[in-house]
């Protein structure tokens, strides 16, 4: 049993990478359940206080996400048309131009967003760059705390 449930552990922690990166998939609190995964097994002895700080960063790591983007693009000058702009322009560019969409989309979408309620490009582009920004960092967030997980869960399987 507890091969299948490394396993399963093991499967979460490469979906919640993969998370990271494609932003329909909440990546940090799938990598926690690989690490409940293995908890669940004899190799798992995470404390209780680990369980809990890491399950407090996965929910302030995947809420962090919804809004470094938006800030991005208000810090830059963006409205609320270069945000909705942003999201519309992620979604289409993770559907039909992955892998490279997910990074253009939500600038793109930005700069479109902003031009359509009337915005020079020079501002546009600007909202559109802190968009893209906003993008990467909530990424790079993600990526950094679900990486800490993995580690983890290797560290306490092998060691």
């Amino acid at each position: 049993m507890d091969y299948i449930l490394l396993g399963i552990g093991i499967i979460f922690l490469v979906i919640g990478l993969l998370g990271c990166i494609l932003p329909v998939i909440p990546g940090p609190p799938i990598s926690f359940v690989g690490l409940i995964m293995l908890q669940l097994t004899d190799k798992g002895d995470f404390s209780a206080n680990f369980l809990l700080i890491m399950a407090l960063l996965a929910i302030f790591v995947t809420l962090l996400d919804y809004i470094v983007p938006i800030w991005g693009t208000k810090r830059f000058g963006g409205s609320k048309s270069g945000v909705w702009g942003s999201t519309i322009g992620l979604v289409v560019g993770l559907f039909f131009f992955p892998p490279i969409g997910i990074i253009l989309g939500p600038l793109l979408g930005a700069i479109i967003g902003e031009s359509m309620r009337g915005a020079q490009f020079k501002e546009s582009l600007r909202a559109g760059m802190g968009s893209l920004l906003g993008f990467l960092l909530g990424t790079g967030i993600k990526l950094m705390s679900s990486g800490v997980m993995t580690w983890y869960f290797f560290k306490e399987w092998i060691g």
